[in-house]
């Protein structure tokens, strides 16, 4: 997808701000990125063509992503802001509440998605992606940071 297009489809990057970081590849969608994981496509479909693990439920609503980033480690928070000794995940939801997309926060305050079969780009506010197309940031989860050293 150019810039154009995605500044077409995500009209709030154009105000905002961004940068491409990756290039396209369907290895991986938004979900698997915000869990750390670019070699599978994660998604709670029917037909379990795609990963999901197995001890949560295949179906698309807030519950079954947040129990999914619990089983990582994650607990749900109110506070979208950077926080240096915490991981954070946003889960966005559409109008209804049906999960679209998911973000995970940079070290750099930033926030990083995965653009479903296309690139992986740096954003940087929740709002940057909010509108039709992923609806808004619903939930946010933090975990404690791993100590690397």
């Amino acid at each position: 997808m150019s810039e154009q297009e995605i500044e077409k489809t995500f009209s709030n990057l154009l105000r905002t701000g961004y940068s491409i970081t990756s290039p396209a590849t369907i290895d991986y969608n938004c979900i698997a990125w915000a869990a750390d994981d670019t070699e599978i496509w994660w998604w709670p479909d029917p037909l379990n063509e795609y990963y999901w693990p197995p001890e949560i439920p295949r179906a698309i609503n807030i519950e079954t992503f947040i129990r999914v980033f619990e089983l990582l480690g994650y607990t749900v928070c109110d506070n979208p802001e950077y926080e240096n000794d915490l991981e954070k995940v946003a889960i966005y939801a559409d109008s209804n509440r049906k999960p679209t997309h998911a973000a995970k926060q940079l070290d750099s305050g930033k926030w990083t998605s995965k653009l479903g079969r296309l690139e992986d780009i740096e954003h940087h506010t929740l709002d940057s992606l909010a509108g039709p197309h992923y609806g808004s940031a619903a939930v946010i989860l933090k975990r404690p940071k791993e100590d690397i050293s």
